[in-house]
Formats: structure tokens, sequence, C-alpha cells
């Protein structure tokens, strides 16, 4: 059975690595980064809103696709709220496919501190999107809230406590849920 797996969490906690990660050792397994899709949008800075609409959406169509040709979709994630998160379950159970929903965590201290060195180091587009995209830490600090105040809404989430430079270890614990 093909798994829809959720990888959600603060911005700069591994989402994106653990979920390549998952993709290398899972063969045809799909790594359905929603920044990605919304960068491949022209002049998608000029309506940022609709065009993180028109990425979710096209996320969903590929999810089903490739979830009903019978593989794996992990979706790397920050997901503040519980709309999305209900429609990936939803399509999960609309395909027959395990849903799988982990929260990657780091202290709060930890995240402002991780995000700010991604943030100096940015190599990949997404990460100096996510960066022009947030109003200062004040606004990262509310994101932190609101996932950490979500998950206590959703009984079936697991949570993998992340370190910095501690990768093999969260993705073990990864694959641990997953078991």
């Amino acid at each position: 059975m093909p798994r829809l797996i959720v990888l959600n969490g603060p911005p700069a906690c591994g989402k994106s690595t653990l979920a390549r990660l998952y993709a290398e050792d899972h063969p045809l397994t799909l790594n359905l980064d929603i920044d990605r899709i919304r960068g491949l949008l022209g002049a998608w800075r000029d309506d940022a809103a609709k065009a993180g609409v028109l990425a979710r959406e096209l996320a969903l169509s590929a999810a089903r696709t490739h979830l009903l040709a019978g593989h794996d979709v992990i979706v790397p994630q920050f997901l503040g709220r519980a709309g999305y998160l209900e429609r990936l379950e939803a399509l999960a159970g609309e395909t027959a496919a395990g849903f799988h929903e982990i929260v990657l965590l780091d202290t709060l201290d930890n995240v402002l501190r991780r995000f700010a060195e991604r943030t100096r180091a940015a190599a990949e587009p997404e990460h100096v999107e996510a960066h022009e995209m947030l109003d200062g830490p004040g606004q990262l600090v509310a994101m932190y809230d609101r996932l950490v105040e979500l998950v206590s809404t959703r009984p079936k989430a697991a949570v993998v406590r992340t370190r910095d430079g501690l990768v093999r270890q969260a993705y073990e614990g990864l694959l641990e849920q997953l078991a």
C-alpha cells in the first residue's frame, strides 16, 4: 500500500533534508515540495497568497496521481492550520494510501538559530524565499507557537525531535514512526 507522508515542522528543522533522504531510499517516491511548485509559477511573488493556493492544489493533484500509481508521496511543508492536513488525509483515504503525519520539532531557540544560519548560507532558492517572506523573528515565533498548538489537536500526529547536525538520528526517528 502506498503511503502519503506529511513531514510538517517549522522552517529549518530538516523537512527538506529528511524528505530527500526518504525519497532516495524508497525508489519512485515523489518528494512533493510545495514551495518548489510555487516557484514554478510565473511571477508568483506578485500574488504570493494566490500562488500558494495554486501550488497546494497542484500538489494534491500530483499526489493523487502518484498514489493511484502505487507509489509513496512525501510532502515536506510547514502546515500551521488543520485545513490542508485534513485534505491530505482525505486524499489518502480516497486513494487507499496509508496516511502518516510526522512533525519535526526542535526547541524554539534552536529553530530561530537554525533559520538564521540557513538564511546566511542559503543555497536553495526556497530557503532564500522563506526568509524574504517572513517579517522578522516574531513571525517565526508565531508560526512555531501555532504549530505546537496544532499538534496538540492532532492525536495521530507523531513528533520526531530534531537537533542541528543530527540528521541520521532524525531520519531514524522518521523511519521508526513509519514502521
